[in-house]
């Protein structure tokens, strides 16, 4: 099965599933002598982990990762980085009864009908579960980043209908139990909680909207045509289970808009040209501008609920009806954060390598 790798030249590539064994990535391309080690990867890992408040599903996973290759003596040797984290608290009995019913909002029956023989337990290879991957190699891609300075941040800015408002850009680098949320605005992040915690108890689920933000990106990253940086931010993102739209700066505003109202002028800041506004989202003509890159993301409520639905019996070829068992998110804004971050850190890698911003071989 293909599509289970991102990058051109820092590439990752991701295995597993939700009910195996393991999930993991092995992480190529990545130059000598950067200085790496499991606790980079872990304190991402901990940002995306299960079960550590109301709002993410209960299934109780430490996350441990291990590294296998790739480090020596605390340093990147050039070779693949391979890391891998065990599943531990996989119960499938919830599956097995509904292993002929596609359940609504899953790719439980494109799966099979493209692939045939699949695994129905907890989604498979298309589970949530398996951005574990992403976040291994987005940590890798982070360490890469910051060589150059180069920060990228999450935030949720939207649950159902409510927005943040009032955004404190210190907040957004905040990890925190105390914001489970993950939104920067903390009047609207205890509206977001008091949502997701009303659906849950009615058996549904709410989607939401998330940014990400990259600071200290230089000018120049990206091709002109098939592998602009907005198109290649765009596909992972659009890789990430549940999202279903992405835009770049102003994005879907934009359509409203004049030219004159929305075009970013030019100008000189400390020696430097910028633009005066950031409309673009840091992007050019599909090459960054040395402003803020700016991603946003539409992620639909979690499909899994418990909620009677419609659907039909594959065994039987008739209509039915299912109920959801399991463990599973209310929301999957919060937990989805570190993981959008992973992926931009990727393309962002890779896109500075391919541009000689980064050496290809050693860190220098």
């Amino acid at each position: 099965m293909g599509g289970n790798t991102l990058g051109k030249i820092f590439q990752v590539t991701t295995f597993g599933s939700s009910h195996g064994r393991a999930i993991g990535a092995v992480v190529d391309g990545c130059p000598a002598g950067l200085t790496l080690d499991v606790n980079d990867i872990q304190r991402e890992l901990d940002k995306r982990r299960p079960g550590t408040s109301p709002l993410t599903t209960p299934r109780m996973e430490q996350d441990k990762v291990e590294i296998l290759s790739g480090i020596f003596k605390g340093k990147t040797d050039g070779t693949p980085i391979a890391a891998i984290v065990y599943n531990e608290d996989v119960d499938s009995s919830a599956y097995e009864t509904i292993k002929y019913k596609p359940r609504p909002g899953h790719g439980d029956y494109t799966w099979r009908a493209k692939f045939g023989h699949y695994d129905y337990r907890g989604g498979g290879r298309g589970s949530g579960r398996i951005t574990i991957g992403h976040v291994i190699g987005g940590a890798i891609a982070k360490k890469l980043l910051e060589t150059l300075n180069i920060e990228v941040i999450g935030h949720v800015t939207q649950i159902g209908n409510i927005k943040a408002e009032s955004i404190d850009p210190n907040q957004i680098r905040k990890y925190s139990l105390d914001n489970p949320i993950r939104c920067a605005d903390k009047k609207a992040a205890e509206k977001m909680e008091r949502l997701i915690l009303d659906t849950k108890k009615r058996g549904d689920s709410v989607g939401g909207i998330v940014e990400v933000i990259v600071l200290g990106a230089p000018a120049g990253l990206g091709e002109p045509v098939f592998s602009k940086l907005d198109a290649d931010i765009a596909h992972a993102l659009m890789g990430i289970g549940s999202v279903k739209g992405v835009e770049i700066g102003l994005g879907f505003q934009s359509a409203k808009c004049n030219a004159s109202e929305i075009n970013d002028e030019y100008c000189i800041r400390d020696g430097e040209i910028k633009t005066i506004t950031n409309n673009s989202g840091g992007i050019i003509g599909g090459i960054s501008s040395g402003m803020p890159i700016i991603a946003r993301i539409a992620v639909k409520p979690t499909p899994s609920i418990s909620l009677p639905q419609r659907t039909v019996n594959l065994k039987t070829m008739k209509e039915t009806t299912i109920k959801i068992k399991g463990r599973h998110d209310p929301c999957i804004c919060p937990r989805i954060v570190p993981v959008a971050e992973a992926s931009i850190a990727v393309i962002i890698a890779d896109h500075l390598i391919r541009a000689g911003f980064i050496h290809p071989c050693q860190i220098k």
